[in-house]
């Protein structure tokens, strides 16, 4: 059995991270940056090895790139399903800050409200609601 825990590397972890427990609430949980390691280089030292953080209940992990640039695609997508349409909404409005919307966030034809963002640090986000029970 595998336990899934998204991992985003970034330009800038701790930014990012901070954005994400602003828009969907939640707490940076531990920073460790590559100054803490033995042998460190002096330009990395304030770089992101290690950062998790909860956003939404949800636990996430970040670092920092520092051995290739962050390559932006659309291949992959953060989906959050809420309950109730003020929790998708608001959401939706935090996350949108600095983004673009790429869907606005609406009533789907599968009964759910559906819609899609891309943040201002270039991930995608597929925000909806719990579908109608029947």
């Amino acid at each position: 059995m595998a336990k899934y825990t998204t991992y985003i590397v970034s330009e800038n972890a701790r930014a990012q991270a901070e954005f994400y427990t602003h828009a969907l609430g939640g707490e940076i949980v531990s920073v460790m940056t590559h100054g803490q390691l033995p042998g460190a280089a002096e330009k990395l030292k304030d770089k992101v090895v290690n950062l998790s953080f909860v956003a939404g209940g949800i636990h996430f992990m970040m670092s920092d790139s520092v051995f290739e640039p962050v390559i932006q695609g659309n291949a992959i997508n953060l989906s959050f399903e809420f309950a109730t349409e003020v929790e998708a909404r608001e959401a939706f409005a935090k996350l949108a800050e600095g983004g673009k919307i790429i869907c606005p966030l609406e009533p789907a034809f599968w009964g759910s409200l559906f819609g899609q963002i891309e943040d201002p640090f270039g991930i995608r986000w597929m925000i909806t609601t719990a579908a109608p029970t029947a």
